[in-house]
């Protein structure tokens, strides 16, 4: 007596353990100490008595039936009728239960001389409550030869103390892998197929389905966390990804939400029915259901199990409806889909609607929790009746007999236990039969629900590895469900307008660049050509042509180069910009460092000597910097070449949102290990040259040199080349990852680069042998330079005052020559009148007359100053004659002087014109006039 106070004083603590492991969701540490502690003390109890103290009259409850026979086999039931969670199966179960008892206790041929009876009690699905209603059945009479039990949290504390009282555990049931285990179940059997057997029909439709990515959500509960241990190692060996593992202990909304964060669309969902409304509601909530995801439930929820009302849950029944549609689940097989009639003689529709008609005795309007898997408690108990059965034959041969059972009888035990093993038959659930492990060998059944009602989908056999589909399933959208996000990349390349209009451009002035190096060398001969260097002029062209095709690469992408390939146009671009820039700038540096040569020279030697200008010093300059960059590309392209680099930017939604897909834009760069580093050494060296060259362009902003005629045109050129280059090389790596305006930009600063020097110094050339084009080859005496749009406007105002004033001249020729004639008459009627008034006396001789032919020079008063000019005519003067006429500015005659050949006219003018080889200076003339009069006159 005092070993059953202590055994129940044990039952107490465990039950106590039990709960609180349910109740708070720790390890199972505490139960199995506890546990343990029970079962020393109960094998010490068994050891002390084998006869149970008595029970209390309401303790246990007897399912029976009304066909007597000569004696009782009992067996001990534990039924999960009520509780607040887990699998509450026991309400469609027991009936079961029972209608198996009363078809088993009607056949002649099976355990005659006996009738079998079930002695059960509630476990509310509780481990601690189930363990002290094990020990009740047990402690009380009469002896139990076997344990019937549902339940896997009940089962798993039932299956690993049994052992002790050498009784077999049938149950109909539970699904935890965790029961597979023979060692710590040596006695367990189950007509309930283990959970481990939906994990191969889930690997098969993953496959099936081309799903390569999953993520699963479970209950905090044994039988799951096994059965998704069992998962994780078939998804390992079949290749398929687990994207997350999420596991929540009363609440899942975390849960939920977390899978949302890990992009999950192929769920497998393992909890209780209780627990899946909850999920299923945050899934709603959450929007994680529809077109995009695909949940994969337990098959041992009731059809309705969406619609029952559940305080724990705020979504309304329709919501609930929507969330759940397209949902699919996978179950063992738990009715047999033959019409053959079973062992039982009935089918399993027959079995369906006695069913049917026993719950609505019971007064059930719906179907309860557990109507799947009452078939397996209708087989569980055929399978008990076969095993006695073949047992109590087996013993009848050894003389002994079914009644001599007790706890301590290991021989019976045995007995009972092969017999279980080898057990095999057609139940209404179906070809009931156990591995050597325990398990039921069952097919999967599996299920979608298409429009609020399941519909099967196929049958998996796990054995055969024979999947049966009947091809019926239907996705929502119309379009299967993709196991993930799909994130397409794209390459982000340059506008294709963009590119064209660029490459158009590049392409014109290419032309333009080509033509004018024609026109530099067959106008080499004219001097304002030969005076600007047409060599160094061909060499800046060559260079822009050489920029032009750079700038067009720089628009080449994966558009139109395979990836392979884009190296060697990351190299073939920065040898042509590179060398191009050079050449193109090199050749105008040259010059302008040529020019501040020039204008530096000594005065001493300027007069000692005319400046030349040495080519061969310009050519080496140029060539020095080719080598550098020649030296500089080598090295880079030879220990750190450029190579084709990837950069990756944030997803982005496409254009269509119906398509379960992100954009993953990327952008092709080239970039070399060290790329800063070679960029470094090439900006420095280049920004030294047009810093350098800024400074000589600024120095020589005001000198006109002769020998280089387009050097203030140059200046200019690499203001514009040095201004564009300083904006364009920190912007341009500032907007790297923005193709289309860097493209943009960098090409326009090489385009205007090149197109306003080829415009500076070109266009005045070209302008100027326009306007001229029948000129012939200028005298090397005439002119060193190409005059200036100034030049020319004050040549030509000078040309036409020098028109003006030889008409003048001629005028005042004309009236000269009447003044002459009118002397010559007057000096006549003089000689006439002294003639006839002397009568013979000496005549004086008159003078002669004055030849207008032999005009020698002409004066003209300008307010205070002359224009003197000697001008031979056609007639021969007389050595000694001069004739010297001065007039006022009316034109008259005011005295004639004899000193030289001399007319000096008043003409009112305020310029002179001068005849001949020189040239008197007036109030408005300049030096310059006068030189550039020199060169056209």
């Amino acid at each position: 007596m005092l070993a059953y106070q202590d055994l129940m004083l044990t039952m107490r603590i465990l039950t106590f353990g039990q709960r609180l492991n349910v109740n708070q969701r720790v390890n199972m540490s505490f139960s199995v100490i506890v546990l343990s502690v029970s079962i020393a003390l109960m094998h010490r109890v068994s050891m002390v008595t084998s006869i149970p103290p008595p029970a209390t009259a309401t303790s246990v409850r007897t399912a029976s039936t009304s066909n007597f026979k000569d004696k009782d086999l009992h067996i001990a039931g534990i039924f999960p009728m009520k509780g607040s969670a887990g699998w509450i199966g026991g309400p469609s179960c027991l009936p079961a239960a029972e209608m198996a008892l009363s078809d088993v206790n009607a056949r002649k041929d099976l355990l005659p001389g006996y009738k079998l009876k079930v002695r059960w009690n509630d476990s509310e699905c509780e481990p601690g409550l189930g363990a002290s209603v094990m020990y009740d059945l047990l402690y009380n009479p009469p002896q139990k030869l076997m344990l019937l039990c549902g339940c896997s949290v009940v089962c798993t504390t039932v299956g690993e103390a049994a052992k002790m009282w050498n009784l077999v555990v049938l149950s109909f049931g539970s699904s935890s892998p965790a029961l597979s285990n023979r060692e710590r179940f040596p006695t367990f059997f189950r007509t309930h197929p283990s959970a481990t057997v939906h994990n191969p029909t889930r690997i098969k439709l993953f496959q099936r389905f081309g799903w390569s990515k999953i993520s699963i959500l479970q209950q905090a509960e044994e039988v799951f966390i096994s059965t998704v241990e069992d998962l994780e190692i078939r998804c390992k060996e079949a290749g398929i990804e687990i994207l997350t593992r999420q596991s929540f202990l009363t609440k899942p909304a975390d849960a939920v939400r977390n899978l949302i964060r890990q992009d999950a669309r192929i769920i497998v969902g393992l909890f209780y029915v209780g627990a899946a409304r909850q999920v299923m509601c945050e899934a709603y909530k959450n929007n994680l259901y529809g077109k995009q995801y695909v949940w994969f439930l337990i098959g041992w929820y009731e059809d309705n199990w969406y619609r029952v009302p559940d305080d724990d849950i705020t979504c309304t029944p329709e919501e609930m409806r929507t969330v759940v549609e397209g949902h699919m689940t996978t179950e063992a097989l738990m009715l047999n889909q033959d019409t053959r009639p079973t062992i039982s003689g009935m089918t399993s529709q027959m079995f369906t609607e006695k069913l049917d008609q026993e719950l609505a005795k019971k007064n059930y309007t719906t179907k309860p929790e557990g109507y799947q898997e009452a078939p397996l408690a209708y087989d569980a108990i055929w399978a008990a009746a076969l095993a006695l059965n073949k047992t109590m034959f087996r013993l009848k041969e050894m003389g002994q007999n079914l009644g001599n059972f007790t706890y301590t009888n290991t021989f019976i035990a045995k007995e009972i236990y092969s017999a279980m093993n080898s057990t095999q038959f057609l139940g209404v659930s179906g070809n009931v039969a156990f591995s050597e492990k325990g398990d039921r060998i069952a097919l999967t059944q599996i299920e979608q629900m298409i429009n609020g009602t399941y519909r099967k989908l196929g049958y998996y056999d796990t054995h055969m590895d024979n999947l049966t589909w009947y091809g019926v399933e239907r996705w929502i959208g119309g379009k299967l469900p993709r196991d993930r996000t799909i994130k397409v990349t794209t390459l982000r390349m340059v506008s294709l307008s963009l590119f064209i209009s660029m490459s158009i451009i590049c392409c014109m002035g290419i032309a333009v660049a080509c033509a004018l190096i024609v026109f530099n060398v067959k106008m080499q001969h004219r001097k304002c050509i030969e005076l600007s260097h047409p060599a160094c002029n061909n060499i800046m062209l060559f260079g822009t042509v050489l920029c032009f095709v750079s700038a067009i690469l720089l628009g080449i992408d994966g558009r139109f180069v395979h990836p392979d390939n884009y190296s060697n146009i990351c190299q073939t671009r920065s040898w042509l910009l590179a060398i191009g820039f050079t050449l193109s700038y090199g050749s105008m540096f040259s010059k302008i460092w040529r020019v501040h040569g020039l204008t530096t020279k000594t005065k001493s030697e300027s007069k000692c000597k005319k400046a030349t200008v040495d080519n061969w010093r310009m050519y080496v300059m140029l060539g020095t910097m080719l080598a550098i960059d020649f030296t500089v590309l080598t090295v880079w392209q030879v220990t750190d070449p450029l190579e084709r680099s990837i950069e990756t930017f944030p997803t982005e939604k496409p254009v269509n949102l119906d398509e379960d897909i992100e954009v993953e834009p990327q952008l092709e760069h080239c970039l070399s290990d060290n790329n800063n580093i070679w960029l470094g050494v090439m900006y420095g060296y280049k920004g030294l040259l047009l810093i350098f060259g800024i400074f000589l362009a600024y120095e020589t902003r005001s000198v006109t040199v002769k020998q280089i005629n387009d050097s203030r045109y140059v200046g200019m050129s690499i203001y514009n080349v040095v201004v564009l280059c300083m904006i364009t090389a920190p912007v341009t790596m500032v907007i790297s990852s923005q193709q289309d305006a860097s493209f943009a930009f960098v090409a326009l600063a090489i385009i205007f680069c090149c197109l306003l020097s080829i415009g500076l110094i070109f266009l005045p050339k070209v302008s100027d042998l326009i306007r001229h084009p029948t000129e012939r080859v200028e005298a090397r005496h005439l002119t060193d330079t190409c005059p200036s749009k100034e030049e020319e406007e004050r040549h030509r105002k000078l040309v036409a005052e020098n028109e003006d004033l030889k008409q003048l001249i001629a005028e005042q020729e004309d009236k000269i020559r009447l003044l002459h004639q009118k002397l010559h008459e007057k000096g006549e009627l003089q000689g006439n009148k002294t003639a006839s008034n002397g009568g013979g006396g000496t005549l004086e001789k008159p003078p002669p007359p004055l030849p207008s032919t032999n005009v020698s020079s002409v004066s003209f008063a300008n307010q205070g100053s002359a224009v003197t000019k000697s001008h031979p005519h056609q007639g021969q003067m007389a050595a000694n004659s001069t004739t010297s006429v001065v007039t006022d500015g009316g034109g008259e005659l005011t005295s004639p002087v004899h000193k030289e050949n001399t007319i000096v006219v008043d003409l009112n003018s305020d310029s002179a014109i001068g005849i001949g080889t020189s040239i008197a200076r007036s109030s408005r003339t300049s030096p310059s006039d006068f030189e550039l009069s020199e060169s056209y006159l």
